[in-house]
Formats: C-alpha cells, sequence, structure tokens
C-alpha cells in the first residue's frame, strides 16, 4: 500500500537560497535600504528579475500580498466608502484589503469553472457605481483575461489582479498580473515562491509604482529599489504619501531570488500531480471539475471538485472520512472558517446574499492542496481515498 504525502510540505528552499540567508545574518543587514547610500541590495535584485519575469516596468517588494493588494487599492485612488467589485470566491486576505482601505466590497457572480461572470460583473458595475474590480485568481483559476479587459475598459472599471495563486500561469501567452493596472504576488509558504511571508506588487503605471514605493516605507531611499519611476514623478509623490512600514527585507528577498529559477519546473511538477488526480476523478461518479480552456496555461499547485449530489451533512461527513483517512481536504462550505479557509458569509462588510449562485457553488467545493514532488502512487492513493470515500456515502460526521 502507498504511504500517503504530507499534504501540507512546503517547497523546499535551495541550498543557494540558505547559504545567502546565512551570509546576510551574519551581516546584520537585514533592512533593505542603506542611509550610506548605494545601488540597493538583494529586494531590489528581486525586483529587477521579478518585473522581467512579469513582462511590467515596476516591481515592488512588501511584506506579503495582503499589503501589496492595500497598496494597489490606494494608489488607484480607492477611499474609505468606495465601493469595489470583487468576485465572490476567495480568501480572507482579499476582502481584508478591502475592509483595510475602508472600501464597501460588492460581490460578484462566479461561474462553476471557478471564475467570475462577466455578466454579473456588467450588472454589478453599472448598479453600484463601483470603478474597480479585485480580481482574484482564485486557487489558480484564470477567467477569460482578454474578454475581462475590454470589459473593464468598456465599463470604466480599474482591474487590479490577485495573483496569489497564479504565478508561473499564462492567457493566451500573457503572463497572469499582465491585465490590469496592477497585479499582487504571494511568497506565503503555500504559495510558488515559499519564503514564509512576503509579496510583490508590479505594474507599468508610473504612479502607482511611485505611491506603492513611498507608501510601502522607502523613506527618502527610493533611489534603491530595483525598479523606480523617473526623479519627476517620485518628486510629485513624495509629500502626499504616508510611510505604512510594508517594505520587504533583505532576508526574504535573498530567499525568493533563487526560486525565481525553479518556477517553470515547479509548474510542471504541480501541473503533472494535478492532471493525474484530476483525471481519475473525472472519471468517477459524482465528481464535477472546472473546465480549464486551451488557452489557459494554469500552475495548479492545489485541485478543486464539487460533489453537487452531496447536502451539507453529507459534505461535512465526507470531508471528515476523507481526513480520517490521511488526506487533508478542506471544504468552501463550512459554516464558519477553519484554518485558511472562508467564504462570502465570513468576510467583513460582505453581502452573501447578493451571489446565491456562487454560495450554491461553494456549498458542495473540496480543496485539496498539493505538494512539490508526489510520484504517481501517490497521486492515485489520494485519488483513491477521495472516491472511496463518496462511494461509502461520506462516511461519519467528523469534520
Amino acid at each position: 500500500m502507498t504511504a500517503l504525502p504530507d499534504l501540507g510540505r512546503p517547497p523546499e528552499i535551495p541550498t543557494n537560497a540558505v547559504t545567502t540567508a546565512l551570509a546576510l545574518l551574519e551581516s546584520g543587514r537585514l533592512h533593505r535600504y542603506r542611509e550610506a547610500g548605494g545601488a540597493g541590495g538583494t529586494v531590489a535584485e528581486l525586483e529587477r528579475r521579478f518585473a522581467r519575469l512579469t513582462g511590467r516596468r515596476y516591481a515592488v517588494g512588501v511584506n506579503s500580498c495582503g499589503s501589496a493588494l492595500y497598496l494597489a487599492l490606494r494608489a488607484a485612488g480607492v477611499r474609505p466608502g468606495d465601493a469595489v467589485l470583487m468576485n465572490a470566491f476567495t480568501l480572507g486576505p482579499v476582502p481584508g484589503a478591502l475592509d483595510h482601505a475602508g472600501a464597501r466590497p460588492v460581490l460578484v457572480e462566479i461561474t462553476e469553472n471557478l471564475v467570475i461572470d462577466m455578466g454579473d460583473l456588467r450588472a454589478k458595475a453599472q448598479a453600484s457605481g463601483a470603478r474597480v474590480l479585485m480580481l482574484s485568481h482564485m486557487r489558480g483559476h484564470l477567467c477569460d483575461l482578454g474578454a475581462l479587459q475590454a470589459l473593464c475598459c468598456d465599463l470604466g472599471v480599474t482591474l487590479i489582479e490577485d495573483c496569489a495563486h497564479t504565478l508561473g500561469a499564462f492567457w493566451d501567452g500573457r503572463p497572469a498580473g499582465g491585465f490590469g493596472l496592477a497585479g499582487c504576488f504571494s511568497f506565503q509558504s503555500g504559495k510558488h515562491v515559499n519564503t514564509g511571508e512576503g509579496g510583490v506588487l508590479v505594474t507599468d503605471d508610473d504612479d502607482i509604482a511611485a505611491q506603492a514605493i513611498l507608501h510601502s516605507g522607502s523613506y527618502m531611499l527610493f533611489a534603491q529599489n530595483g525598479t523606480v519611476p523617473p526623479p519627476g514623478v517620485m518628486a510629485r509623490w513624495q509629500a502626499q504619501c504616508g510611510n505604512y512600514s510594508m517594505r520587504m527585507g533583505e532576508l526574504v528577498a535573498a530567499l525568493a531570488l533563487p526560486q525565481l529559477d525553479l518556477l517553470a519546473a515547479r509548474v510542471a511538477d504541480w501541473n503533472a500531480s494535478h492532471d493525474r488526480i484530476a483525471a481519475r476523478l473525472g472519471q468517477a461518479e459524482g465528481f464535477v471539475l472546472p473546465n480549464r480552456p486551451a488557452t489557459e496555461a494554469y500552475a495548479q499547485s492545489s485541485l478543486q471538485f464539487r460533489l453537487p449530489g452531496f447536502p451539507a451533512h453529507r459534505m461535512r461527513a465526507y470531508v471528515g472520512a476523507v481526513r480520517d483517512a490521511g488526506v487533508w481536504l478542506k471544504w468552501f462550505g463550512i459554516s464558519a472558517p477553519e484554518g485558511y479557509s472562508s467564504n462570502p458569509a465570513h468576510w467583513p462588510g460582505a453581502v452573501a446574499s447578493e451571489v446565491p449562485r456562487a454560495h450554491a457553488i461553494q456549498a458542495t467545493l473540496c480543496d485539496l492542496r498539493l505538494p512539490l514532488g508526489m510520484t504517481q502512487a501517490e497521486c492515485d492513493a489520494i485519488a483513491d481515498v477521495l472516491i472511496a470515500a463518496a462511494r461509502e456515502g461520506g462516511g461519519h460526521a467528523s469534520a
């Protein structure tokens, strides 16, 4: 019998990253800025590399993706009381960024493919007057970003992309994070680059970049950033931006930089595991998986499926049976937040009744994290557990 893998195992830190981090610790120079001057250190190099990787002019290293989301909202002109559109399938840091900005979320429906419903987006934008969309590429699922970009242009809506789950993903050959005014990425341990915490905001816009750099806490040392707007732009914003102390430190960048070189191999590894398990579930009775169009090149470090025929009590029993069998499965239909999982009913300021279809979809939606390095036998063993528990009627209600 094949032993089940640890689904919570994070991506490994490469040896060269550990070596660089140890040298930084010995030097004590962990803050990214040096008052005595200099061209910038490890964070600056990360910013330059990340901008090239995502095809954007500017990249700003910050302490989390949540901070990047907040800075993007702030720089885009969102102020307390403003309505901001957001898809109703995401995690707490996205509505949390809106709450941080004092904004009011306007929830938009999702489709059965777990992406934003563009018809509902048009209706909600027109009804609410909201002029910003915080789009979460939740769990790596990309909508038709070309069509969305055109719709936002038609509606006069500014697009901000939450790319916490889509580093290394592409839509029609363009990287995720390259369609909106800004894209925001995560280096949290469960993401494609593992530094524990950390994030990056990318943009092509001089004014957005300048505000993000200054608000993140550059003091007057912003010339040490890796990608910096022209001096006149920085001077225009310098006296208008408070220091929110959200910058990235040198140690995080030292851990992140070597992992960028591993991204393509990691994406291939994750996708192979995802596709093997998904193929098995797709052939089993009762399982429904989202459709992945050929235009989407995904970077799937997790797997989602629905069991539409299961009522709530049976879902609880199913999740409990799967966990008892050694596979840590999450459920987005939970009545109270658990771990990292939540749904619109749990978010500050959100009105869950605005999105009945999203509620119905998430009521039977399950989520499986995929560690790197799984063997085919391990993937098959996980699929066996998931399928067997469904056939047995869900097991006992222990979740």
